[in-house]
């Protein structure tokens, strides 16, 4: 189906199939708005509940704030409620848009915002195949995966006021280093990488002391974003131990401005690998929460013509799943909020190239990455650009994040 409004390209990473929430603002038009991609053009939720198109789904303003947090805190019904009133608007040709076009705005000429306030920020170890990777890498074959590994999904608690969103750019950060053969010395991280993630939005928390199940942990989902967890390898790898990332991780961390829901990806469920040993009853699947999303790397530089593909990957690989890293996340009772990032982890597959971050496709500088350019790259390099792009497709539905783009500064 199209809209007798917007022409919606077949290659289109925002059919009306996805309407993807984001936060943004114009030049000509002030303040900070709400509102939804479709096609290359944003609707303005803002503007539209203003004028009352929402009334009868929420007595509550959900869309006149700088953040999507009151909006993703209501309830599933009222989630429900606009995302088909927004269908409606859309392809409606007797809509509030026949007569009102200034609702529409090119995304090209827009800025865009973080689309949520994160309150707190985990990122998991969930991919098997990058944790035999680094493991391999830093502690042999025979240990490459820790003992408890295979029992639980591993994870640290990160920075959310240095998540950013996508475009804005990288500094590398100053810290401590161990050369191999000195004492530390302080300076600027040169082993900087990127980490090809996901992340999933908070949308329904829970109450202090109560925990999540694996049978309804997608219900307290409102969407997902692409993330580039950025890590200062040299930083981290003299710092991690014994309580794991820390200046190595928190100088930033990049998101795709576009909440693709989970009614969107319902489509893409898929079965996630098979676990051995079956893990303990509180871990154990009852719902397919894997999603077939394919994500492609691209990288940027100076003597690049145009951004060239180093990795291609799916998040389907991921060993634990979502469901299973909600439900961990709260066995103990930690109380989860709107708005809050649950980051999947560096998400790499089971060959060369589909391997999630640098330090991975250079083989820890071993095996320089060649491009196309004649240049050759073990860690990123000063104005290199990352780019992330991910899509779901199946038969000739395409449903897209977009992309989150980084600059190495």
């Amino acid at each position: 189906m199209s809209s007798p409004f917007v022409d919606i390209l077949p290659e289109s990473h925002f059919p009306l199939e996805n309407l993807p929430y984001g936060v943004f603002s114009t030049k000509d038009v002030p303040g900070i708005r709400i509102g939804v991609a479709i096609g290359e053009m944003v609707l303005d939720l803002s503007e539209l509940e203003r004028l009352g198109e929402f009334s009868s789904i929420s007595e509550q303003n959900l869309f006149s704030y700088q953040s999507l947090n009151a909006f993703i805190s209501s309830d599933r019904s009222v989630w429900a409620g606009v995302r088909q009133k927004v269908w409606e608007i859309l392809t409606n040709p007797n809509s509030i848009l026949s007569n009102n076009k200034n609702l529409l705005f090119a995304q090209k000429s827009v800025v865009m915002h973080l689309p949520v306030k994160i309150g707190d920020y985990t990122d998991f170890y969930s991919s098997r195949e990058h944790a035999v990777n680094v493991g391999t890498m830093f502690r042999g074959k025979d240990n490459a995966l820790n003992p408890n590994w295979l029992h639980l999904p591993v994870a640290y608690h990160g920075r959310s006021s240095s998540i950013v969103v996508s475009g804005a750019d990288i500094k590398r950060p100053y810290g401590q280093i161990k050369p191999d053969d000195s004492k530390p010395i302080y300076g600027q991280s040169k082993a900087f990488d990127f980490e090809l993630e996901m992340g999933a939005i908070i949308g329904k928390g829970n109450a202090l002391g109560e925990q999540i199940s694996t049978k309804d942990a997608i219900n307290h989902v409102f969407g997902m974003v692409l993330v580039n967890d950025w890590s200062a390898r040299d930083i981290q790898k003299w710092e991690y131990v014994p309580l794991g990332p820390f200046l190595g991780k928190n100088f930033a961390t990049s998101i795709s401005p576009w909440i693709v829901t989970m009614d969107a990806l319902e489509p893409f469920r898929t079965k996630a690998p098979k676990q051995d040993p079956e893990p303990l009853e509180y871990l154990r699947r009852h719902n397919d929460a894997a999603y077939d999303i394919n994500l492609n790397v691209l990288i940027q530089t100076k003597e690049l013509p145009e951004p060239e593909i180093i990795a291609q990957s799916n998040y389907k690989y991921l060993y634990w799943d979502l469901a299973q890293q909600i439900a961990h996340h709260t066995v103990g009772g930690c109380n989860m909020q709107a708005g809050d990032l649950i980051a999947s982890g560096t998400i790499s597959g089971p060959d060369q190239d589909s391997m999630g971050s640098m330090l991975e496709l250079a083989w820890k500088g071993t095996r320089p990455l060649k491009l196309s350019s004649g240049e050759t790259r073990s860690f990123l390099q000063q104005n290199d650009s990352l780019i992330i792009e991910g899509y779901c497709q199946k038969d000739d539905l395409l449903v897209g994040f977009g992309s989150v783009i980084g600059t190495i500064k």
